[in-house]
């Protein structure tokens, strides 16, 4: 009886394995992504059609010699592949592996190809030709050592196009993957006594095509109409065409019986493409796609199921900040509208697991492509305790923030401010509202001491966050959360993600441009508001310098202010790019206002001879950088960058000196000749009045 190997992902050889069984394989063992296997033709043509799992089925020819390129070239032609490939026939090789002579498997591919190609045209007389993309006869060749394991890939293609997705979102499922996850959860046995299957987040729809294909008994491979078995030259048309039959006659029946299946997502490009795949795989009467938010979801009407998902992870959504908001309204949801149901979620984020706020009971580890990834198990169980009940303290304090702070935001014309800044030890946030078009929420948790329970306090932090969207009016997709930790280096201004998505806000008249997710600050430091008015009112006729300029804000508020010229200087292209969009959001920019790339301190000495009226510096606690000569300590260097300062201060001009290191203590002694008044309490907002060591902010002129 011929022998077989079908590949398939790390992770699901055992599913793969049970699944040849019951297709009627003998001899079943396997193998590291893959599963070895005896059968006549007539199974290895069924495991084709209606493996669910893997990804190629190969015809095993044997193991040969391949010690160098010279004896690969010699047992490849001892084979007779005259009794494989048919006249005229197209050929391609796929080659795997090295070994210590044949370490290219370019190189090992060609060797393979020209041992075939020459053996034929000795036979025949002809050669056949290659064709790389749908070859007649596909050749797989594994390497391992000195031995290389030769076979026909019956199958082709990888198994896993099934024929019904042209169109996909960012890094979908593979079809065999999603089947993974379906048997994994145990779709079968629920959709054998008439439970339905639920996806929330559902992208293209894999899942639940998948599911349904499952359940109403549809060979995965009907759709295709090429397999790699059919260019073989010991092909058996009417095997092939019997099993072809037999499918189109099971599918019938199981569509008869199939229950109605529901996917959400909030991408409405996504309800598209879905309802298209479902349609072009037989199933569009039998899935109800909709666009719906997590938090828009309604109690199902079934009352048994399964809900399963691929929740976005940060390679693929880009704004990871968002990710711990979104796990958790997914949790509350589950909890609100699928109580009694069972629940399948793959996450490629695994340490996000805990906001959902329930324990899963088992997991597995799956891979999606290189990724690793986990899939959780959960019952769900109905939400007895209000999430207000749990954050009873925290919701009564940010309901009464809310209304006082919302009064005063809308009074001063502000459109982003806090509304709540660790009030509670408990519940130790920072929560910043960007309403602008749409609101947003920005949310920051302070780094909790080693002695706070992780488990108390990952709790309290899913209750704050339920709390947050509902007395916020916000969904999960417009909360972005970031743990913040004490820095080191510069690292607030370090890259998170590559989102790249920026919101326009205003403030008093002015409009700036907040990306809530690449970076650990938003471009707006809302402490320094009142700093930043100051410098509108005394910018007239002024000329402007901004240093450690950041996204230049302060410079939008001087030139708004009357600033015939500025010069804005920060090391980082990406901020002065930034700094110079908000300038022409807001119709400012011209020739007249500069930006320069730079070490601040190296600037310094070198424009000794520029004079300025308005200076703001504003330098970060703590910097190093390649771009710079040593490090920057604004405690140890502060003295020297004001007498930088200084030196390009006009006469009746004046330096506004801010840091937000909390133990500052300004050098009177160093600073003497100067002078230096303490403007902390002045600058300081209504929204930040709680914490009015957020920063320090002084006002330096010459002495009379």
């Amino acid at each position: 009886m011929p022998k077989f190997f079908a590949t398939a992902a790390l992770g699901i050889e055992d599913l793969l394995a049970n699944e040849l069984t019951e297709l009627g394989a003998t001899d079943v063992h396997s193998a590291r992504a893959g599963v070895g296997f005896n059968a006549d033709m007539a199974v290895a043509y069924r495991v084709c059609l209606w493996s669910r799992l893997a990804s190629r089925v190969l015809l095993q020819l044997g193991d040969v010699a391949a010690i160098d390129a010279d004896s690969l070239y010699s047992s490849i032609q001892s084979l007779d592949w005259q009794a494989h490939i048919g006249d005229n026939a197209t050929i391609a090789v796929d080659f795997l592996g090295q070994n210590n002579a044949i370490t290219n498997t370019q190189f090992g591919a060609q060797k393979v190809k020209d041992a075939i190609v020459d053996q034929l045209r000795q036979g025949r007389g002809t050669r056949p030709t290659v064709d790389t993309d749908n070859p007649d006869v596909r050749i797989n060749i594994y390497l391992h050592a000195d031995n290389a394991s030769v076979s026909i890939d019956l199958s082709g293609h990888s198994l896993h196009r099934r024929g019904y997705r042209s169109e996909q979102g960012q890094a979908p499922l593979k079809e065999n993957l999603a089947a993974a996850i379906l048997l994994r959860a145990g779709w079968p046995t629920v959709a054998e006594r008439g439970g339905s299957l639920h996806d929330p987040m559902c992208g293209s729809g894999t899942l639940l095509i998948e599911g349904a294909l499952m359940a109403a008994d549809i060979a995965p491979g009907l759709l295709c109409e090429r397999y790699g078995l059919h260019g073989w030259r010991q092909y058996d048309a009417a095997i092939w065409q019997s099993l072809i039959d037999e499918a189109r006659q099971r599918r019938d029946a199981g569509l008869r019986r199939l229950m109605p299946m529901q996917g959400h997502d909030i991408s409405a490009d996504m309800i598209r493409i879905a309802r298209a795949n479902a349609g072009r795989a037989g199933l569009d009467q039998h899935i109800e796609f909709a666009r719906c938010a997590l938090e828009e979801n309604q109690p199902a009407a079934a009352s048994d199921g399964l809900l399963v998902t691929n929740p976005p992870y940060g390679e693929r959504l880009g704004d990871i900040a968002a990710l711990p908001v979104l796990y958790r309204s997914l949790g509350l949801m589950l909890k609100r509208c699928y109580a009694g149901w069972s629940a399948a979620i793959l996450t490629g984020e695994p340490q996000l697991a805990p906001f959902l706020g329930m324990r899963a009971h088992k997991s597995h580890t799956l891979y999606n492509g290189a990724l690793k990834c986990k899939l959780l198990h959960c019952e769900i169980a109905e939400q007895s305790v209000a999430v207000t009940t749990v954050a009873a303290d925290f919701s009564n304090r940010l309901r009464k923030n809310i209304k006082r702070l919302g009064r005063w935001a809308r009074h001063e014309g502000i459109d982003c401010y806090r509304v709540y800044d660790a009030d509670l030890p408990e519940y130790n946030l920072a929560i910043d509202i960007y309403d602008g078009d749409r609101r947003h929420v920005h949310l920051q948790e302070f780094e909790a001491p080693a002695s706070v329970d992780e488990r108390k306090a990952q709790a309290r932090l899913n209750a704050a966050l339920a709390v947050i969207m509902e007395l916020l009016e916000v969904g999960s997709d417009a909360v972005y959360f970031k743990q913040r930790r004490r820095q080191r280096g510069g690292t607030q201004y370090e890259k998170l993600a590559a989102g790249g998505h920026q919101h326009i806000v205003s403030e008093t008249g002015n409009r700036f441009l907040v990306n809530f997710s690449d970076y650990l600050d938003t471009g707006l430091f809302l402490d320094h508001r009142p700093v930043r008015r100051y410098i509108q009112q005394r910018a007239q006729g002024r000329r402007f310098l901004n240093l450690f300029a950041y996204t230049g804000t302060a410079t939008v508020c001087a030139v708004r202010g009357g600033a015939p010229s500025s010069v804005t200087v920060d090391m980082s292209k990406t901020y002065l790019d930034w700094a110079q969009r908000n300038l022409l959001l807001n119709e400012l920019a011209d020739r007249r206002h500069e930006y320069v790339q730079a070490d601040v301190l190296q600037w310094l000495r070198d424009n000794r001879q520029r004079q300025f009226d308005l200076i703001f510096l504003d330098p970060p606690t703590f910097s190093r950088s390649k771009r710079m000569q040593g490090s920057l300590d604004v405690q140890r260097d502060h003295v020297h960058l004001i007498h930088g300062c200084m030196n390009l201060l006009a006469a009746q001009g004046e330096l506004l000196f801010s840091t937000n290191l909390r133990q500052f203590r300004i050098d009177q002694a160093g600073l003497a000749q100067y002078h230096i008044e303490d403007i902390s309490q002045q600058t300081i907002p209504e929204d930040f009045a709680r914490n009015p060591r957020i920063h320090k902010c002084f006002r330096i002129s010459h002495s009379a």
